[in-house]
């Protein structure tokens, strides 16, 4: 009667809870796919223009609003009202002192007469040397351009460089019959002016605009940004990094399937035959630890945490892959991405409580509150912590990184109202789920002392060895995605991705596995915590592979640049670190569950 009475209870929380879960994805993929420029114009008609930001062009994370630069600015300048994802994104759009009307052909327009004082000069020089570019919205199409050149050509002493300032903007936009289709911007290289020296400069600023008829069909106006991922010598390049990482899970798959089967079936003869022929006789390997196998770990609070994290994080993962392959994310779709990881990560937060709190009550744990609120503290509290720091960073430098206040309140109130009541939720769902550890295997009341093991069998070693394979299979496709997150390249083959990654996931499993199995031949039972630092140690790897990216394959520099891109990549590892040690430790549980099934233990 109790056993269905819990039943109950647990259906009638879950349910509802996945259909609300479902619903709000679905409803999320339709508002973000929808373009909401799906505009019509008439002859005439005031196309908005936003300009967005400028910032070095090497140093994505660093970025300024468009009028803190003297450019010509509005008495009154007009912000475009955002959602949460383009804040987090670091956009921050107003309305451009550009006038860009629907099929109105304008040439040599000025914008406005300009002063420059000294200090504007120098502002501009330093804004020209550091490569500083520019980016707009037209319709929501977007257009780039940079501000200045410098000059260097036949001079060795950079005192020497002449800087100069691109005052004349060309438009050129293309339209298929009322709808925009495409805009480019191009700088006239002959209408410059000379800021090298700190001395007041008359500036006239002027644009021209072309207007172009196109046969592109509006919908597939965006594709254009998404082809330069799918060249012919890039997909080669992606195609290779698969194959590489398959011929990698076959060459291991092969390891597992003939190298440690045939031990395993050997020792289940052996552990047979020795039963039937003599039960005094002495055991070996890793029947003989078959009384400690499953005693509870130390820290079983933490590792409860750790899994409820883990679980949840993979849920995230496999709800963003499905957003990308139905075409959420989409070129330039601003913020989508941001929106959906907060979301998301709100509405799965009873995944990790219920995950945390129900393997804890079957470790025989009794203060369950205490393991909710570490689990819902162990990835959301370094976050946290990361974000204060690095947002502090970023109001120093005036970057449109820094959160504004309604928005960190915003997130707040997810948190506050979503998230942790979900949590709460899902860990008394756990608690009163009854479920029990079932161990295969009677543990005996004192543990077998472990046997002196090789400095190879230790912990660090084995992490080494475990995050080295899984590393070797993704790494090649590592590259694309740091150059489009910490970059200008554009990332859109999302299926190849997700190929990627569910080999990544099929490696960590299989090699956690096996070194499992290696630990336990050795005599080793404290299998629980090796099995999870083994699967995450991958998260370790690619950490090392920021160090390997920052200094060698790109030009970011500054403090700022240098501290978002090492404190966030630091969370993502992290978030790798959590979500691959489950994986990890759910197959060696299973595998470990398995073999002693296999035999007869006492």
């Amino acid at each position: 009667m109790s056993k269905l009475k819990t039943s109950m209870m647990e259906r009638r929380w879950w349910n509802p809870y996945a259909v609300i879960f479902i619903a709000v994805l679905i409803c999320f993929a339709v508002e973000v796919r929808s373009d909401a420029s799906d505009h019509k114009y008439n002859p005439g008609d005031q196309v908005p223009l936003y300009a967005n930001k400028v910032g070095p062009f090497h140093n994505p994370s660093e970025t300024y609003r468009y009028f803190d630069l003297p450019f010509c600015s509005p008495a009154h300048v007009k912000e475009k009202r955002e959602a949460l994802g383009e804040v987090l994104n670091g956009d921050r759009l107003v309305v451009s002192p550009y006038k860009l009307e629907f099929l109105s052909d304008k040439d040599s327009e000025i914008v406005c007469k300009k002063k420059l004082s000294k200090e504007e000069v120098a502002q501009f020089r330093s804004a020209v040397s550091k490569d500083y570019y520019f980016q707009m919205y037209y319709d929501d199409l977007p257009l780039w351009g940079f501000l200045g050149k410098v000059e260097k050509e036949g001079k060795a002493d950079p005192s020497e460089y002449k800087y100069y300032l691109f005052k004349h903007l060309h438009f050129e936009i293309f339209y298929n019959k009322d709808r925009v289709i495409e805009i480019i911007a191009r700088t006239d290289p002959n209408a410059l002016v000379d800021i090298t020296e700190d001395k007041e400069v008359d500036v006239d600023f002027m644009y021209s605009v072309k207007w172009k008829e196109t046969t592109t069909a509006f919908e597939k106006r965006m594709e254009k940004y998404s082809q330069s991922s799918s060249l012919p010598h890039h997909l080669e390049i992606h195609w290779f990094s698969i194959i590489n990482s398959c011929v990698t899970v076959l060459l291991l798959t092969g390891f597992l399937a003939t190298i440690l089967m045939r031990v395993l079936k050997n020792d289940f003869v052996k552990y047979a035959h020795d039963e039937e022929a003599a039960d005094d006789q002495e055991e070996t390997g890793w029947k003989y630890i078959h009384g400690d196998v499953f005693r509870y770990p130390k820290y079983k609070s933490v590792l409860a945490a750790a899994l409820g994290s883990g679980t949840q994080l993979f849920t995230i993962t496999i709800c963003i892959f499905i957003l990308a392959l139905v075409g959420v994310f989409y070129p330039y779709n601003r913020g989508a991405l941001f929106t959906a990881l907060v979301i998301i990560y709100a509405l799965t937060s009873g995944i990790a409580g219920y995950t945390a709190s129900s393997f804890y009550c079957q470790l025989e744990g009794t203060n369950w509150v205490r393991n909710v609120l570490l689990t819902g503290g162990l990835f959301c509290g370094p976050l946290f912590l990361t974000f204060c720091f690095l947002n502090t960073v970023a109001i120093a430098y005036s970057a449109t990184a820094a959160l504004p206040f309604g928005t960190i309140v915003v997130i707040f109130l997810i948190w506050a109202l979503i998230t942790s009541p979900l949590l709460v939720m899902g860990g008394i769902a756990g608690k009163n789920s009854k479920a029990e550890f079932q161990a295969p295997c009677r543990t005996t009341k004192y543990p077998r002392e472990i046997p002196p093991l090789p400095w190879y069998r230790a912990t660090l070693p084995q992490m080494a060895m475990a995050g080295f394979l899984p590393f070797s299979a993704i790494y090649i496709e590592l590259y694309y995605i740091f150059a489009s997150v910490w970059g200008h390249r554009i990332y859109t083959i999302y299926s190849i991705l997700f190929i990627v990654f569910i080999i990544l996931v099929i490696v960590t499993a299989f090699i956690t596995i096996a070194l499992t199995y290696f630990q336990l031949a050795a005599e080793d039972h404290e299998w629980w915590w090796r099995s999870f630092l083994c699967g995450g140690s991958t998260g370790l790897f690619i950490y090392g592979y920021c160090l390997y990216y920052y200094y060698a394959r790109s030009d970011m520099s500054g403090f700022m640049q240098t501290s978002f891109f090492f404190g966030y990549m630091a969370c993502i590892c992290y978030a790798f670190f959590l979500m691959l040690g489950t994986v990890g430790f759910r197959a060696a549980l299973f595998f470990v569950r398995h073999i002693y099934h296999s035999i007869k233990c006492e």
